[in-house]
């Protein structure tokens, strides 16, 4: 990753050796003149747009990663419900029913362990980030 200087501060240096150079009066003809020109445009233009705000409708992620795991747990529990009733002799279960429910349950952990192996090789990859 590459160290980035904060804007603010570049923008500060910009102007300062623009006011050291010429008068605000005098029409810029350096590349550093109208970078810093561009900058001021742009930065008055971004003053006008609206601050933008979550969605309180929208859950947050914690939510939704819990709901998800709460998912995947009531289809494992649910499988191994139906694979007990089953073996008990339950005339109402039959064998395909069992069979789709455990690879329901299966395919939905393995696609929780994927989330969170991503979620895992994110965090180090923040944690090892430099500051």
């Amino acid at each position: 990753m590459v160290d980035r200087a904060d804007i603010n501060s570049v923008l500060s240096q910009l102007r300062e050796v623009r006011s050291q150079i010429k008068s605000p009066n005098e029409v810029p003809t350096s590349a550093a003149d109208r970078l810093a020109q561009e900058v001021d445009k742009l930065q008055n233009q971004s003053a006008n747009y609206p601050n933008i705000e979550a969605d309180p409708n929208v859950p947050d992620f914690q939510t939704m990663f819990g709901n998800a795991i709460n998912n995947v747990n009531e289809q494992q529990m649910q499988s191994s419900e139906l694979r007990t009733r089953f073996e008990k002799g339950d005339p109402m279960v039959d064998l395909p029913e069992v069979m789709i429910a455990a690879q329901k349950a299966s395919v939905s952990f393995d696609a929780m362990k994927e989330v969170r192996n991503k979620l895992v090789e994110a965090y180090k990859d923040i944690m090892n980030m430099p500051v």
